[in-house]
């Protein structure tokens, strides 16, 4: 079982403790560097592009492109993960060649998560089409899988059209991995068609108990070496519950995960590091 993290510092909102707010560059690399020390497989980022009137003003949403490029530079194993590239906002020969050249960067550490979005004011905001994101996001998917790993390459497709274009630098890997978020039955039968993987959201967001996770994979045929991210339904806090370790791993397990979004209890960075390295003392020693 792989774990990753639900980074800190970079989507500031709803209930966040206070220290994140005042953090920046140097907090942050110790976050990423950390985690990349103790094994942990990725570090998550979010996508909004701009925040739409009327929402609280606390909210703070890192770009992931520039902030992961960054710190690809100062790690060596950390994976990273968009969670999620909004796609409807994109070409994707947009894609293939941003984060294509990230994955050239940083020698073939991406995962790219992928979803339809759901926020019609920031779809106007930006002055992109609403109603038919979800067959957009389809289209954009297969011309995504024909493009991001190959020099010159070719889609015909509905939406999306395009001839022998050069993408250099790309993807170094073979076959980035595409991980569909989102948490409803139509969201998992895109992530089985079209992708590698299914992150939906957290419990807490309206995302599938782990009594329904279980069930839900169960309904589908679930393509070979497909992988099911598990966000814990609380924050793990692995310095004074230590046996709620054991229980998140068997959990998420017998939910039918392959890969573990840590949330942590944290009150600041010191605090937040201290729950890292136990975590991973604990998960990770056998």
């Amino acid at each position: 079982m792989k774990v990753g993290i639900s980074s800190p510092i970079l989507a500031l909102s709803g209930n966040r403790p206070a220290w994140e707010e005042h953090a920046g560059v140097p907090e942050l690399l110790q976050v990423a560097k950390t985690a990349d020390r103790l094994g942990f497989d990725f570090m998550t980022g979010p996508d909004h592009v701009a925040v739409p009137q009327g929402v609280p003003q606390r909210e703070r949403f890192y770009d992931p492109l520039a902030t992961f490029s960054f710190l690809a530079g100062h790690t060596e194993r950390l994976r990273f993960l968009p969670y999620v590239l909004v796609l409807p906002f994109y070409h994707p020969l947009e894609l293939a060649k941003r984060f294509g050249t990230l994955d050239y960067l940083s020698g073939g550490r991406l995962i790219l998560g992928l979803g339809v979005g759901s926020l019609r004011a920031e779809f106007d905001l930006l002055g992109k089409p609403f109603e038919d994101r979800g067959a957009r996001a389809d289209d954009a998917l297969r011309a995504l899988r024909a493009c991001l790993s190959t020099r010159i390459a070719s889609y015909d497709g509905p939406y999306f059209s395009f001839k022998e274009v050069v993408i250099d630098p790309h993807a170094v890997q073979d076959k980035v991995p595409l991980w569909v978020g989102g948490h409803s039955m139509r969201a998992l039968r895109r992530a089985t068609s079209l992708a590698d993987g299914w992150a939906p959201a957290p419990q807490a967001f309206h995302g599938p108990s782990p009594e329904k996770l279980r069930q839900m994979l169960d309904s589908v045929e679930l393509p070979p070496d497909f992988d099911v991210v598990f966000t814990p339904g609380r924050r793990v806090d692995a310095l004074n519950a230590p046996d709620r370790v054991a229980e998140l791993l068997e959990a998420a397990a017998g939910a039918g995960g392959t890969r573990i979004n840590l949330t942590v209890k944290h009150e600041s960075l010191a605090h937040y590091l201290e729950q890292l390295e136990a975590f991973a003392e604990l998960a990770f020693s056998a």
